[in-house]
């Protein structure tokens, strides 16, 4: 983020220009995009930010977080990929890191030879919970929304989410 506020909004002026240089039809696609997308710089520095102190991305405290939702605290390297939306590389790099720090550590799957588990240990279920209490006091960045404000975003990110194909109603 700039030290500084701007005195003018950047994405009001870029959909000015978009409109009379370009397309009008898409300027407030544009804006909508580029917003969405400053919005994403601004909630992660944040939340980065909260988990600074704890030596974790936001990435691992994702991971973290899945495996202490997880029934058992343990669940496939793949499954995990799954419901993080990331690529089976980026799994292993954030279980490698996990592993590094002493917080998750990998098993074999009991049934299935061809299938690793991650679990958390002790140790990073006591940070997951610690760290959790950090994200929540930043409010995952988005403080200076309301409770209607965040239902109305959630409501709108989810029908584009959707409407690209994300996850099947």
């Amino acid at each position: 983020m700039a030290s500084e506020p701007l005195d003018f909004d950047p994405i009001e002026e870029a959909r000015t220009q978009w409109s009379e240089r370009w397309d009008p039809d898409v300027s407030d696609a544009m804006a909508a995009a580029t917003s969405i997308m400053r919005a994403q710089q601004m909630v992660l520095a944040a939340v980065d930010g909260a988990l600074r102190p704890f030596g974790l991305t936001f990435a691992r405290y994702e991971g973290l977080v899945l495996l202490l939702f997880s029934r058992r605290g343990a669940l496939p390297l793949g499954k995990m990929g799954q419901r993080l939306m990331i690529h089976p590389t980026s799994v292993t790099n954030i279980i490698n890191r996990l592993e590094q720090q002493g917080l998750v550590r990998r098993l074999p799957h009991p049934t299935d030879g061809r299938t690793t588990l991650a679990e958390l240990t002790d140790e990073g279920r006591r940070l997951a919970k610690r760290a959790t209490k950090a994200v929540n006091a930043v409010e995952f960045g988005l403080g200076g929304l309301d409770n209607q404000d965040l239902q109305q975003l959630i409501r709108i990110i989810r029908k584009l989410r959707e409407g690209v194909g994300d996850f099947t109603a």
